[in-house]
């Protein structure tokens, strides 16, 4: 359920605005993009899993409002950035 070290480098080295950049906007809503992604595909497999649903909710919910963050500040970087990650909005 949770990403490895490797993809999580991976998707910083893709969404980083700069020169070792782990904390921008991007690269945290890549990451919990991910992680969303998994968890999607865990409970394809394991329906009644409710602990792990709330975690998902909890994810959901932090994405959200870096995204609406980014959009009341930069509403071009949050078009390419929902267009890069393919989430609806």
């Amino acid at each position: 359920m949770s990403i490895t070290m490797e993809r999580k480098q991976a998707l910083i080295q893709e969404y980083a605005t700069k020169a070792n950049d782990t904390g921008s906007p991007e690269v945290q809503v890549a990451i919990l993009t991910e992680r969303i992604t998994n968890l999607t595909e865990h409970f394809k497999t394991h329906k009644k899993d409710n602990h792990s649903r709330r975690g998902l909710l909890k994810l959901v919910s932090q994405r959200r409002q870096l995204l609406d963050y980014v959009k009341k500040n930069d509403e071009p970087r949050y078009r390419t950035l929902i267009e890069r990650l393919g989430i609806r909005r």
